[in-house]
């Protein structure tokens, strides 16, 4: 039986990658280790027939500590998606701490079951901030806590693959924003905004926010892994290509919705002094709030990464940007209300 253990399994893109491997009939049982179980609220019809046959099972694992399962038969597959990610939400530390023992311990259990293939989500946040195109030559200049830890992270999955050079596989993917069915982040934000009419431009129409659907990214992993790995090893960017600026979000989520919305412009120095007001009252009151100083500087930056190697490599993409966010809505039509 092909078994995957999916580590960090119990998240957006860990609970899609599940289905996807089930779906395609890749594996026959997929593991889930996470230190919490999956929320409900992102469990399709077809994810919850899988655990009720056992074909998807949840076990209990911090991958901050040594890593001790024991699991029978062959595992044919580890995805490392463990990671402490969001940006505002943890103390430097909490990044290294997790991401960096994490990509320790999971590779140290690799080598102790003898699973030669390995899937490891890092982030376009190790490139660091910059208006200018990256794609994988550039050379990473991580400005963050989370950019620092995902750079390291990388170079441990690295040596994993190099101490077994002649039969591991190692797919390492920089994805942009990630999107869809329960995702609950940035782009979920955006569409809330957008159709609740309080979303605002603050000129940043023409900045470009590299993107992906998580289904496309589910599938872009798989192919890298089995069809792009000669080397043992392949780093890649994932993303639309070109990245969709601010602008073309907005448009193509009020196409989806089939709604006609005038977007009003404001200063950015007005939503940013205006976040610096609110944010702290509602820290004191534990309010979750979507205006940050933190994300309205993130607004107006651009990340504008491009998928050199999928578009040198003849990846053919499954999801246009439209048909991608349509297929949101149809899988989960409450996100979009």
């Amino acid at each position: 039986m092909k078994t995957a253990v999916i580590f960090g399994g119990s998240g957006f893109i860990g609970s899609h990658f599940s289905q996807y491997l089930l779906d395609h009939g890749l594996v026959e049982k997929v593991l889930v280790l996470d230190v919490v179980s999956l929320d409900k609220g992102r469990i399709t019809e077809a994810y919850a027939t899988y655990t009720a046959s056992d074909k998807i099972v949840f076990i209990e694992q911090d991958v901050r500590e040594d890593i001790d399962v024991i699991i029978e038969g062959e595992i044919s597959l580890i995805a490392n998606f463990a990671a402490i990610h969001r940006e505002p939400g943890h103390e430097n530390h909490e990044y290294y701490e997790t991401n960096i023992l994490g990509a320790e311990n999971v590779c140290h259990w690799a080598s102790a079951v003898g699973c030669n293939n390995i899937i490891f989500t890092s982030s376009i946040a190790p490139y660091g901030p910059s208006e200018s195109a990256r794609d994988e030559s550039s050379v990473p200049i991580p400005a963050t806590a989370y950019g620092g830890s995902k750079l390291v992270a990388e170079k441990i999955h690295q040596i994993w693959q190099a101490k077994g050079i002649d039969s591991r596989k190692l797919a390492i993917v920089r994805p942009g924003v990630v999107f869809g069915a329960g995702e609950g982040g940035n782009v979920s934000r955006l569409v809330k905004a957008t159709l609740k009419k309080y979303f605002f431009y603050m000129g940043n129409k023409s900045t470009r926010k590299a993107g992906t659907y998580v289904k496309e990214l589910c599938h872009a992993m798989w192919w890298v892994l089995e069809n792009k790995t000669e080397d043992g090893v392949a780093v890649f960017n994932m993303s639309m290509n070109p990245g969709p600026t601010i602008e073309e979000y907005v448009t193509t989520i009020c196409k989806v919705a089939d709604v006609k919305s005038f977007i009003p412009s404001v200063p950015f120095w007005m939503l940013l002094g205006v976040s610096y007001l609110i944010d702290p009252v509602a820290k004191v009151l534990k309010i979750s709030q979507p205006i940050s100083p933190v994300r309205i500087r993130k607004l107006v930056k651009s990340n504008n990464i491009i998928p050199t190697f999928l578009h040198d490599h003849g990846y053919e993409y499954q999801f246009t940007f439209t048909e991608a966010m349509a297929d949101w809505k149809k899988d989960k039509p409450s996100e979009w209300t």
